[in-house]
């Protein structure tokens, strides 16, 4: 299974999935090619580092469409099975999602449905609740709505603020992302509406 991931900053996630991948604890996997649309993105140089390819196709002044279709023949010149995004700030457009079916991946930290969209941790700690999260999942043309693949439960302590929330759930991030893509690897599972069931 070979993965292209899509980051725009600092690629911590991305950094996660190809120390895990270099580890064998994805067995079967292998990170092609890292993309940024960003020149300056910290995780292009943490990619390197592990001698992953890197690539930057930068977005300034393009259309997204345009943008988007370059990024798809990038990935599809690398032999990409699977599309990762690990801290890419950017929509992707529906062709795009359309030419990759049910092959991109995403986490976000919230537990989706709650809190979708950007700032999910300050919108979990603005509303209160007491237990929030992070979902993988596959990426529909609907914004966070694509169907569940794991979630990961992270309590919030009286004393959190919204970025000490942010860093503990970043924290199980890293871990339930290689879960989830070592369980796509292995190919037992299929798609039934919103939740993917393993087999």
């Amino acid at each position: 299974m070979k993965l292209g991931i899509l980051i725009s900053g600092r690629g911590s996630n991305m950094t996660a999935i190809v120390d895990a991948v270099q580890g064998d604890a994805i067995p079967g996997a292998e990170v092609a090619v890292v993309i940024s649309d960003k020149p300056d993105a910290a995780g292009l140089e943490k990619a390197r580092e592990r001698g992953v390819k890197t690539v930057v196709i930068e977005r300034a002044g393009r259309k997204r469409a345009e943008h988007d279709a370059e990024i798809g023949e990038t990935l599809r010149a690398n032999g990409v099975d699977i599309v990762c995004l690990a801290g890419y700030m950017r929509l992707l457009s529906p062709g795009f999602i359309r030419s990759f079916p049910n092959k991109i991946i995403n986490i976000h930290p919230s537990l989706l449905p709650s809190f979708p969209g950007l700032d999910a941790q300050k919108q979990a700690f603005d509303h209160g609740v007491r237990i929030t999260g992070c979902t993988v999942h596959f990426v529909n043309e609907d914004l966070d709505a694509g169907a569940i693949i794991l979630q990961k439960a992270v309590e919030v302590a009286d004393d959190d603020t919204a970025e000490t929330l942010s860093a503990r759930i970043l924290e199980q991030e890293h871990g339930l992302y290689v879960e989830a893509l070592r369980r796509i690897a292995e190919g037992n599972y299929r798609i039934e509406g919103r939740r993917v069931i393993f087999t």
